[in-house]
């Protein structure tokens, strides 16, 4: 029987050893003798008394493994260098096959990190048994150590993978939020079970179908970004107020992306309009993504928004300075050119004109200087922008030309409109006695069969009858003009 296990020991393929631990015994029993209970502490208390413990084991045995995993010649050669073997944080590890032991327990694992003779790290999973009939002395104990350092480098890889992963996600300055759409797809495979071929048509006649997929999202996380996006505290308020985030507009697009999940698309992007908690809007570049090993149930998609509010603006102003004149904020001439063009193709009619020309602004430039100029165009600027409104345009076609086009206005429209031009400019000249404005005005209405740009030059031929008849009272710059509306037969007659 002896031979047998001599021979099993040889040729386990786990590397084994005998080692004596009765004079760790000895220690324990004095250590009892002066009353320490709590062997953790007390050990953790003085590193040194781990040391002191160590060195009080005696290898009896090691196996063929055991040399060759410790890259030893022989038992010898491994015992000279044993504390090469077992050094640096090996101490703390031994902690707890020293508490094992000494709480009677006959059998303990941990793992620890032993070294080669040659200095090669290894991570190890240390077994230890107290053989029969040593119970009382701890005089043989049989201990394997297993090498799994290729395991701990994966366990290790895996949680730093893991922790880039997070930290990638929470410190992402684009909002992220990983959520379940497993029930949506659900939802989704039971009406497509049902033999619907159309589903934008279906959610048409169903709208409650589009609701109920809103409601079937569950949130697993968001970062930082999304909170700061938003100006929400935490998660939890998040949340809590998402009805206020996504609201208003935000049913269509939601439908557009149920018909890209129908159809098979499980990345797709689109604009949409959220609202942070303070009633912000923000304009969102939404990525949607099913996570990789996801397709076939949708429990993780990752949901990017990217906030285009800053480019919306942005391209809201230019699109605003390509048809509007910055100093009177009006429209410009390219929009007053694209409506004369809009009102030709459009059956509406009839469609009227005022045409608008200040009178006296070159001498008011030559002789206040262009500021005072600007100001007399601004201040006209405001007093048609409180009289003009849809479906009515009003727009600067000049550098002191002005023009409204009036869709659907007769002649007593226009004749009403001038009247209020006027009313308004009387009342704005008492506020800026010193610098009034004087304008003089033309119009005319479309006749049966007359383009719009013949229409337009009978307003600017009368707007000139107006001029001419300023100018003939007029020596100089005159301060208030209040003259009487030019009639259609003036107009017609010029």
């Amino acid at each position: 029987m002896k031979t047998f296990d001599a021979t099993i020991f040889e040729l386990a393929p786990v590397a084994m050893w005998i080692e004596d631990f009765s004079g760790v015994k000895r220690m324990f029993d004095q250590w009892r003798s002066e009353g320490v209970e709590d062997i953790r502490a007390f050990l953790k208390e003085d590193m040194t008394r781990v040391a002191d413990c160590s060195q009080q084991i005696r290898v009896l045995q090691v196996n063929s493994k055991t040399l060759e995993l410790f890259e030893a010649r022989d038992l010898e050669h491994l015992v000279e260098n044993i504390a090469v073997v077992f050094r640096d944080d090996m101490l703390e590890s031994h902690i707890n096959e020293l508490a094992a032991l000494w709480d009677g327990k006959t059998d303990f694992c941990s793992n620890a990190v032993n070294y080669s003779l040659s200095g090669r790290r290894m991570d190890i999973q240390l077994k230890g048994s107290v053989m029969p009939g040593h119970e009382e002395t701890l005089g043989q104990i049989l201990l394997t150590t297993e090498d799994v350092t290729a395991r701990e480098d994966a366990r290790r890889n895996e949680t730093q993978s893991r922790r880039h992963a997070e930290g990638l996600f929470e410190h992402s300055p684009v909002s992220l939020w990983v959520e379940d759409f497993s029930q949506i797809r659900e939802l989704i495979e039971t009406v497509r079970s049902r033999g619907i071929i159309d589903f934008r048509v279906f959610m048409d006649v169903h709208p409650e179908f589009v609701r109920q997929c809103m409601s079937e999202i569950r949130v697993i996380d968001v970062n930082q970004a999304t909170l700061d996006l938003f100006g929400a505290p935490d998660v939890h308020t998040l949340l809590l107020r998402q009805p206020e985030i996504f609201r208003d507009e935000m049913e269509k697009p939601f439908r557009e992306q149920l018909m890209d999940l129908w159809e098979g698309k499980l990345y797709h992007q689109r604009e949409v309009v959220n609202y942070a908690l303070d009633g912000a809007i923000r304009h969102i570049l939404l990525h949607f993504a099913v996570l990789p090993g996801h397709e076939e149930d949708w429990s993780q998609v990752q949901v990017a928004l990217t906030d285009i509010t800053a480019r919306k603006k942005a391209e809201s102003y230019l699109e605003y300075l390509g048809k509007h004149d910055v100093l009177t904020k009006l429209h410009n001439r390219a929009f007053f050119t694209d409506e004369m063009n809009r009102l030709e193709r459009k059956p509406l009619r009839p469609v009227s004109a005022i045409l608008m020309d200040l009178n006296g602004l070159k001498e008011a430039n030559d002789q206040l200087g262009h500021d005072a100029g600007d100001a007399l165009l601004r201040r006209f600027g405001e007093v048609l922008n409180g009289v003009v409104s849809l479906p009515n345009n009003a727009a600067r076609i000049g550098g002191d030309e002005f023009a409204i086009l009036m869709p659907g206005a007769d002649q007593k429209a226009v004749t009403s409109m001038v009247e209020t031009i006027r009313e308004l400019l009387n009342i704005n000249n008492q506020f800026y006695s010193n610098t009034p404005i004087s304008v003089s005005i033309g119009c005319a209405s479309s006749r049966e069969g007359e383009t719009m740009e013949d229409m337009v030059k009978r307003a600017d031929m009368a707007m000139y009858d107006d001029k001419r008849a300023y100018y003939a009272g007029h020596s100089s710059i005159d301060v208030l003009a209040s003259r009487p509306l030019p009639t259609e037969k003036a107009a017609s007659t010029a």
